[in-house]
């Protein structure tokens, strides 16, 4: 074709930040095991890949929240523009809501209402992203702070958990890898992708550690109240006073909606240093050139938290905890693998591949793209969490497909198990 006197195209080049950023994204790691599944194989999926157990009648959201939702779409409402922060009664209602378990009282000014959790994270890493600033991140932990941390420019650094110790944070670790440009450290609680809840003796460490470090702490709760073992979950914003807490949160986890998309950002701060560095109205400011979450979900959010029935969560957490105890006993049963720390919360678990049991896997990533493709089991690779030969695996799941996929990974162990030498 004659293109005599005309440019080049001069779009499509790549962005390398965004590229270094979308290969530590969950949905990619977890997207490139889904695509080695073999689709003549009869039997369902078994989605251990990632937190949404949404598809599962036993998981089902409450009937309250549902009827509120129905009912903000058919009021008429709610289908205006949100204003940047959120709604005014719902904000008020997520601050009451927070409030119940701290020593203080937040108003509807401490909160942020965002497009899901996901969302509050990409604007907590734009906000701090100060020239020369640097975050803490936990290893292993939510990759999608270490993907908004690069995209933004963020310098991010990392401080160990422990698994020999419930997955606790190496404070002396922590306290190592910071220098005069931290700014924040981020922990999540309950665990994602460990399965722990911290006890109050560790969380009020956490804080004096901040405290001294003089940064604040960003207290990642999507999972808040989804805890099934012997430590009750305690929100990071008890010790607000202590050193300044940034609470994300969320419905997604607790009342198993993820795809409602309505998070938050709360500030913990009864000494104002947030709003002293003008931490929150950098927040709100952020919101005002984004993507606001639904307005209808806003707008059902006071009916959500106030009608949903305290025997909803019981139950949920009943099925996740028998679900958790299936999970732990039978990988426990596979020679090559090993759940260091049973599961007391969220609904995910680090799970320690041994290698040397088996013939023909390279690694974790190795081992998860091969059991897709011979068992359709669909877990997601632990270096993607910072954890090179581990894995994370997801068990709210229907306790049939839970325990079929978790035999079917024994089956694909033994098949590919070293022999036994014989003297």
């Amino acid at each position: 074709m004659e293109t005599s006197g005309l440019a080049e195209w001069r779009f499509g080049a790549a962005n390398p930040a965004l590229e270094a950023a979308s290969r530590q994204s969950i949905r990619s790691l977890v997207r490139r095991v889904y695509d080695c599944l073999d689709t003549s194989d009869p039997r369902p999926v078994a989605p251990f890949g990632h937190g949404d157990p949404s598809a599962f009648a036993c998981f089902r959201t409450a009937a309250a929240a549902a009827e509120a939702v129905a009912a903000a779409v058919l009021s008429g409402k709610h289908s205006r523009y949100s204003p940047a922060a959120g709604v005014a009664d719902a904000r008020s209602a997520v601050a009451a809501y927070l409030s119940r378990e701290l020593p203080y009282e937040l108003a509807a000014g401490d909160v942020v209402l965002t497009a899901g959790c996901n969302h509050a994270i990409e604007i907590m890493m734009a906000v701090l992203a100060s020239p020369g600033a640097n975050v803490l991140l936990p290893r292993p932990g939510y990759p999608t702070y270490e993907a908004r941390a690069a995209l933004c420019g963020l310098e991010f650094r990392h401080f160990d958990l422990v698994p020999e110790k419930g997955w606790e944070v190496d404070l002396d670790g922590l306290v190592a890898v910071a220098d005069e440009r931290t700014v924040a450290m981020v922990i999540v609680n309950p665990s994602n992708p460990c399965g722990s809840v911290y006890s109050h003796d560790h969380l009020a460490k956490i804080a004096e550690t901040a405290r001294k470090l003089g940064v604040l702490v960003i207290s990642d709760e999507v999972y808040g109240h989804c805890g099934f073992g012997s430590k009750p979950f305690v929100p990071m914003g008890v010790f607000g006073e202590t050193a300044p807490v940034v609470t994300l949160g969320g419905i997604s986890k607790r009342w198993m909606v993820p795809g409602w998309r309505l998070g938050w950002i709360a500030a913990s701060d009864p000494k104002g240093a947030l709003r002293g560095q003008e931490v929150i109205q950098s927040i709100i400011s952020y919101c005002g050139i984004s993507v606001d979450p639904v307005t209808f979900v806003q707008g059902a959010i006071p009916q959500i938290i106030a009608n949903t029935d305290e025997a909803f969560f019981e139950n949920a957490m009943n099925v996740m905890r028998e679900a958790a105890e299936i999970c732990y006993q039978k990988l426990n049963d596979i020679d090559c693998t090993t759940c260091p720390h049973k599961p007391e919360g969220s609904m995910v678990v680090m799970v320690k591949l041994d290698l040397s049991c088996l013939d023909g896997i390279d690694d974790d990533v190795d081992f998860c793209t091969k059991v897709a493709r011979e068992e359709s089991v669909v877990i997601c690779p632990g270096s993607g969490q910072g954890m090179k030969d581990w894995l994370r695996i997801t068990f709210a799941v229907d306790r049939s497909l839970l325990e079929d996929g978790l035999e079917r990974v024994k089956s694909f162990c033994i098949r590919h198990a070293k022999a036994k030498e014989v003297n």
